[in-house]
């Protein structure tokens, strides 16, 4: 079925007899075995739904994280200074917040560093380690960078400066000659763990560095930073993260998080955390500062205890996030939707020389969510062109990267399957554009991206036992997303619009039941076309929300696309 929005839906198919199998094995529902099998969930998962599991560390007898453990040990023995650079995102405030709060806690000499995104580019570079060993570190732990830094970390080693390089970006031989690289692609035995955020990997180092120093520090009690970390880096919600999440929400108490409790009062806001509060709303508020040129703040905010502090930060923060919101209102209002659609490239490539550069990320990210494609945003920063790119699931950016640099088309760059950064001369935009609509195609990828919604629902379906039902799978995520059902023979009987960019519905059924909706970020999109004018019947691609406000419950659907 072709959707208002020009997308193809069709319902996800799985196979029966495992369906009946799980049902009969776990004494699940219908509904509940469907979705464990479409997720494809394997033995341990499915045992997790009703387990109670703490979170364990496979990286035990792991060789790198048990070499760069004894250097970091040997440092805090000889009460050597250290340096820890991290990246300017969410992962990279995460990280250093959690190594400097173990720091602080056993009196360890330090500091910490966050690059400005104008000011000093992206990671580590040998310009900013000239002024970074201004303070005689002895050693430098990079933190969701470093992994391309070949030049800076030579620079390091020929000043006699030590380096543990901790990250989860591509990285490709030969490798910088740091002293131990702890990443999953490197693909040194632990490969199958590349799906864990940089916050994730400093979590299980730490936590292998605790237990062989014989610390009391409790590093359980920031899983909630590692979560916030996955969420944001849109990270799979599965395995090892997923038991990260659960506990992490499980054990959450936000009198304990200053931090949190700071901002849900700043922002008038009085319910349970949730994930998605993590993705909408703590995880902008935190990037805030990297974005608009006070990259430090995020993590200053997260490593401190002091009221006053936090109060302070938190409150600059969130004027800041302010601010870039209405920045980002400005740019798309500008963007003509139409004219990119008209184009019909399988790959978005967005280029505006006066798109602030700390919002590329963003608007590349509403791109890919608007027209279902990988999209690259390229911005003129002081003369020197930026990109920043989003891709989907089917198509790896960060492995194109290292192609585009191989091949001179871009001066440098870094990132993952799902997102990556890169400098490139203007000339060579052009050739950019030419290059990954052919690599895209040579992958003989399919640019009519097909979606699946998991099955069709009446709405007399939707009550209390049902969510409840459905939420055993949860927390949800990248790759174990909240299921999506189709609706049909909804008629429109109320709309409202809010703040020039959502849309919110009382949606009717043939039965007379009526049920709330809500439409995200559709205004400008033919979905929202609809919602506002269509007077006939309409079939309705949604997932099901339960909003808890005021330990208050109701149920509410996110309405995705439109069937007519």
């Amino acid at each position: 079925m072709i959707s208002v929005s020009g997308k193809k839906w069709i319902e996800r198919k799985v196979n029966k007899n495992l369906v009946e199998k799980i049902k009969q094995d776990f004494n699940f529902n219908e509904i509940l075995s469907r979705l464990i099998i479409s997720r494809n969930f394997d033995h341990d998962e499915i045992n997790n739904i009703n387990d109670d599991l703490k979170t364990y560390n496979d990286f035990i007898n792991n060789n790198d994280f048990n070499k760069a453990t004894d250097l970091l040990i040997d440092t805090i023995k000889n009460k050597e200074n250290i340096c820890i650079l991290g990246d300017y995102d969410v992962d990279g405030s995460t990280s250093t917040a959690l190594l400097v709060r173990f720091f602080n806690y056993i009196n360890q000499p330090h500091f910490f560093y966050i690059p400005n995104r104008i000011s000093d580019g992206y990671g580590a570079s040998k310009k900013l380690f000239q002024k970074l060993i201004l303070k005689k570190p002895k050693l430098i732990i990079l933190v969701d960078c470093g992994s391309t830094s070949n030049e800076a970390i030579d620079f390091i080693n020929k000043e006699n400066i030590k380096s543990i390089i901790i990250d989860h970006h591509e990285i490709h031989k030969p490798y910088p000659k740091s002293n131990i690289i702890i990443n999953p692609k490197k693909d040194n035995g632990y490969l199958k763990y590349n799906y864990l955020c940089t916050t994730a990997l400093t979590y299980f180092f730490l936590d292998i560095l605790i237990k062989k120093v014989k610390s009391n520090f409790n590093i359980s009690d920031f899983q909630i930073y590692v979560l916030l970390a996955i969420v944001c880096d849109v990270m799979p919600l599965r395995k090892i993260n997923k038991l990260i999440a659960l506990n992490a929400l499980k054990d959450f108490n936000i009198k304990k998080h200053i931090a949190f409790e700071s901002i849900f009062e700043l922002m008038g806001i009085n319910k349970k955390l949730e994930t998605d509060d993590l993705g909408f709303l703590i995880g902008p508020i935190i990037n805030a500062g990297g974005r608009l040129g006070n990259s430090n703040l995020g993590v200053e905010l997260l490593i401190s205890d002091n009221l006053n502090t936090i109060k302070q930060k938190s409150k600059k923060l969130i004027e800041l996030n302010n601010k870039r919101k209405k920045i980002e209102k400005d740019i798309l209002e500008n963007i003509n939707f139409k004219e990119i659609e008209s184009k019909n490239k399988n790959i978005i490539i967005y280029y505006k020389p006066n798109i602030h550069e700390g919002l590329i990320g963003i608007i590349a990210a509403r791109l890919k969510e608007h027209f279902n494609k990988p999209s690259i945003v390229i911005t003129n920063s002081n003369n020197i062109f930026k990109g920043s790119a989003r891709s989907t699931n089917n198509y790896n950016i960060g492995y194109l990267i290292k192609i585009l640099s191989d091949k001179k088309i871009i001066e440098k760059g870094g990132g993952h399957n799902m997102a990556a950064g890169f400098i490139i001369k203007k000339k060579n935009i052009k050739t950019l554009d030419d290059f990954i609509q052919k690599d895209f195609l040579k992958k003989n990828l399919n640019s009519d991206f097909i979606l699946k919604y998991d099955l069709e629902l009446s709405t007399s379906t939707i009550n209390t036992s049902f969510v409840e039902d459905i939420n055993r799978l949860g927390p949800f995520g990248n790759s174990n997303p909240l299921p999506t059902f189709l609706f049909k023979n909804l008629k429109i009987i109320k709309t409202l619009i809010l703040d020039k960019k959502h849309i919110s519905v009382i949606l009717k059924s043939s039965t007379g039941r009526s049920i709330k909706a809500i439409c995200f970020n559709c205004m400008i999109s033919n979905v929202g076309k609809y919602l506002t004018t269509y007077k006939k019947n309409i079939n309705v691609i949604a997932q099901i929300h339960e909003n808890i406000w005021n330990n208050k419950k109701s149920t509410q659907l996110n309405i995705k696309d439109i069937l007519i």
